[in-house]
Order: structure tokens, then sequence, then C-alpha cells
């Protein structure tokens, strides 16, 4: 087993299954705008790579800055007001947090910071972690080690004794860019074929699974 001290975890295709509220928070943007709404796969198609990202492609990539900016506010007071009203932990989530309790927890996503409390909150699983860092910045994003570097430095975490746990190529490559070791999960929004070819240390198909690997 690892000897691990600290675990960094995605939320979207990880602990939460968000994609509904998502979906429904861009359609509300694209409606109040004007624009068609889009099928809830479509938009859950987007998610991973950040939230400006994610309006930048539900509206086709045709739109200004300006419509983006609108869009952007829009989509956040919405999903800020309704973050869990049909998100639902995964199997085992909160079990496996509660297992985890006395590890050093953070939550790496490219969500914003204040989207993704709110829905930790929501859910009831924000105590168990220590920090979230979100994805505020839109030039420093997952996957790069731009992201988890500054806070390996600044908090003095051994990169030997950490782990982050993702469903998306873009959370196994974080990991390998930072050096830590890397756990996919087959159940979330990735793609299987894109991230075994990263070769990730670990994979399991259920967050539960966490225990026969970490001590």
């Amino acid at each position: 087993m690892l000897s691990v001290d600290t675990i960094f975890f995605d939320i979207d295709g990880t602990l939460v299954d968000a994609r509904a509220d998502i979906a429904k928070a861009m359609n509300y943007a694209l409606a109040k705008l004007g624009f068609s709404q889009k099928p809830q796969d479509e938009i859950v198609s987007y998610i991973g790579t950040g939230v400006t990202d994610l309006i930048r492609k539900s509206l086709d990539d045709k739109a200004d800055e300006f419509i983006v900016e609108n869009a952007l506010k829009l989509y956040s007071d919405y999903y800020t007001s309704h973050s869990h009203d049909q998100a639902t932990l995964y199997p085992h989530v909160k079990e496996t947090l509660e297992h985890f309790k006395n590890k050093q927890n953070f939550i790496l996503t490219n969500r914003y910071g204040t989207l993704a409390e709110a829905t930790l909150k929501g859910l009831g699983i924000r105590k168990y972690f220590v920090e979230i860092i979100g994805g505020d910045d839109e030039n420093c994003l997952k996957p790069s080690a731009c992201v988890l570097d500054p806070v390996l430095t600044r908090l003095n975490i051994d990169k030997d004794r950490s782990i982050i746990v993702g469903d998306m190529n873009i959370d196994v490559m974080t990991g390998k860019n930072s050096g830590i070791k890397t756990c996919w999960v087959t159940y979330g929004l990735g793609k299987a074929e894109d991230v075994k070819l990263l070769k990730p240390d670990y994979i399991i198909d259920d967050l539960i699974k966490l225990k026969e690997i970490i001590n």
C-alpha cells in the first residue's frame, strides 16, 4: 500500500455528479442572452477545462468577449443558487472521505472556487477539505503544473506522499506534471482511451477502493 499524507481530489466526475445542474445553469444563461439552448450531453462534453471555456464552447465560439462575460455572470449567479438541485455524490464518496478525514485533503478543480464551494457545502462534504484550489485564473488551469506546484511549495508537501484522484486525462496529466502519484476513477466523465495512454499509477472503479491503495 501507498503511504500518503496528502490527497488532491477533483470534483466533477470524481466526487460529484453535477451534470444536470451545470447544464441547467448554462441553458439559463443561453436563454437569457437569446441563444438556443443546448442538449445536456453536449454541455457536459465541455466540462473540465474551466468555466470560461465551458461558456465559450456553449456559445459555439461565435460570441464576443462582452457576451462571454455576460454569460459567465448569468451562469455563475444561477449555478451558485442551484448548485445542488439535482447533484449527487457518487457511490461511497462520503464513506471514503470520512475514512481519510485525518489526511490532508484538497479539492483541485478547474471550476471557480466559489462554484466548487457552493456544491461541496450543499452536499455536506466541504468539511473534509483543507482548501479548495479552484480554476479562477484562466491562465493557470489543470493540467498545468502551475496549479499544483505553488501549493506543494507553500505547504511543504512531500510529493512522494501525495496523490491526485480524478476522472479525466487532465487530472492524471496534472499529477504527472507535478511529480505526484495519480489515480484514475473510471466511472466519471473522462474517456478511457485518453486516460489509459497516460498510464495512471492506479485505476479504480469505485472511490471506496482508495482504501485498498492508501494507508
